[in-house]
């Protein structure tokens, strides 16, 4: 029989009206089959668990959900700490972190959604119904048209390709010089590289670093991802610092590289070719990507290995508690000398 453990933890905060929403497609997802809402949700969690698990299940689907935010939210505790929290829901079986793809052929982009069950659910029930249409759609509503080009790019690029005025007198086109030339032989794959240092800082690139990596960004492209996917997974789990962000990227573009997805049908005879995956599980601490079955408790080897490292609890060593107190009362002592 389980005995449940009441948490002292305080009851989360009420939704601010303020609350921030994701874009159209973003944000948070409710699973299906879940159960009521009571009183006695989350009760056998920790205290920190507890409180960010019932500020979570109370948002409504397409809450913002990255870690900035939700520390806004929650002035008890900071983004470290709420990031552990997540980790920890996401191994109790609340919470696992998506990137769908949406739309069809060159309209296809990638988006990025925290399904939450307020009802804990294992490994397998995750992979199954993660693996169904239902979770890939996901349907929104308030969705925009979808585009390819993320905007901030297109933005970018809206001066470099807008067309010349036209001459006074028909006349042969001047010879491209090497500042007209450069702005119109930019791909699609530089774009996106150059884009990553306002998604962070920490991978601001040069243009000749860009340039130099452009072929090796360009392989992913053959590979079947988009500008979006490539953004997202070179940014994933930065660390505190980077100190040479193209050796950075390089290195990343190296060991993230996406595997071969054969385009074709797999056996003779076949008409159409199987559809295409359309959801990949993140890795809820890292952000490293792959398919459900292979992140149990949503997270990737590495992650799920410090996770149980850091839940073993520590043997108490007696000397040092010795060694403590008596620290402490001399402590006490030298308050009460005069």
């Amino acid at each position: 029989m389980v005995t449940q453990h009441h948490s002292s933890a305080l009851p989360a905060p009420a939704v601010s009206a303020a609350y921030p929403m994701a874009k159209p497609g973003y944000g948070k997802r409710s699973a299906p089959g879940q159960q009521a809402r009571t009183r006695d949700d989350f009760a056998l969690l920790p205290a920190r668990k507890r409180y960010v698990a019932g500020f979570v299940d109370h948002l409504p689907d397409g809450a913002a959900m990255s870690v900035k935010q939700l520390a806004k939210q929650l002035p008890l505790y900071g983004q470290q700490a709420i990031s552990t929290a997540l980790k920890a829901l996401s191994v109790a079986g609340h919470l696992r972190r998506v990137r769908c793809a949406v739309g069809a052929g060159d309209e296809t982009r990638w988006v990025f959604r925290t399904f939450w069950s307020r009802t804990a659910r294992d490994n397998e029930w995750w992979t199954t119904y993660l693996a169904t249409e239902d979770a890939s759609q996901a349907p929104d509503p308030a969705a925009v048209p979808l585009q390819r080009t993320p905007p901030e790019a297109a933005a970018d690029t809206a001066p470099l390709t807008a067309p010349a005025a036209p001459p006074a007198t028909p006349a042969a086109p001047p010879a491209p010089t090497a500042t007209t030339a450069r702005p119109a032989a930019l791909s699609s794959t530089y774009l996106a590289l150059a884009e990553l240092g306002r998604k962070d800082i920490r991978q601001a690139l040069s243009a000749d670093d860009c340039a130099a990596l452009e072929p090796q960004a360009a392989a992913w492209f053959d590979r079947g991802v988009d500008a979006d996917y490539l953004i997202a997974a070179l940014t994933a789990g930065l660390p505190a610092q980077v100190d040479c962000p193209p050796r950075f990227v390089r290195r990343r573009l190296s060991d993230k590289f996406p595997p071969h997805r054969p385009a074709g049908p797999s056996s003779p005879g076949t008409s159409t070719p199987a559809p295409a995956r359309r959801l990949l599980m993140e890795c809820t601490d890292c952000g490293r990507p792959g398919q459900p079955e292979a992140l149990p408790d949503g997270l990737c080897r590495p992650c799920r290995a410090a996770h149980s490292k850091g839940e073993q609890p520590a043997s108490p060593d007696p000397t040092e508690n010795a060694t403590v107190k008596a620290h402490m009362a001399n402590l006490r002592d030298l308050l009460k000398a005069p």
